[in-house]
């Protein structure tokens, strides 16, 4: 009988969720991998095979004094945001990479659309979240 480990389960959910999201050239996959001391973020197009733009807790310049809390989190996802918009994607499919979408996989992907990243998305979700409230 084979041993579930952490690693091994979030592996097999990674697996059948990239069954069903992969990045094109008109819309990338924003790719999320989170260790217990860093955390990474990479856009890539799927169909060409290439990587377009990156951004983790490693680089000097984005490192703070721990790279496995949300605020570090919330520096890597603006930053991925600057450097997908200066690389011309507007536009992306989110891969949170088999974790559960919380703490700094939910902070990352959130300061991403706060910083241009899914523009049109963050603000019909927002008007939905308003629209919900003025209702009660």
């Amino acid at each position: 009988m084979a041993q579930n480990t952490k690693a091994n389960i979030r592996r097999a959910v990674h697996g059948r969720i990239r069954k069903k999201v992969s990045g094109t050239t008109a819309r990338p996959r924003l790719a999320v991998y989170r260790s217990l001391n860093h955390i990474y973020a990479q856009v890539i197009d799927d169909q060409q095979g290439q990587t377009l733009a990156t951004a983790s807790t490693t680089e000097k310049a984005l490192a703070g004094s721990t790279g496995g809390n949300i605020e570090a989190a919330q520096r890597i996802g603006k930053a991925i945001a600057e450097r997908a918009i200066a690389a011309g994607i507007s536009s992306v499919v989110f891969d949170r990479g088999g974790y559960v979408y919380h703490g700094r996989v939910k902070a990352l992907i959130d300061a991403s659309r706060e910083a241009g990243l899914n523009k049109n998305e963050a603000a019909s979700n927002g008007a939905a979240t308003e629209d919900n409230s003025n209702e009660s």
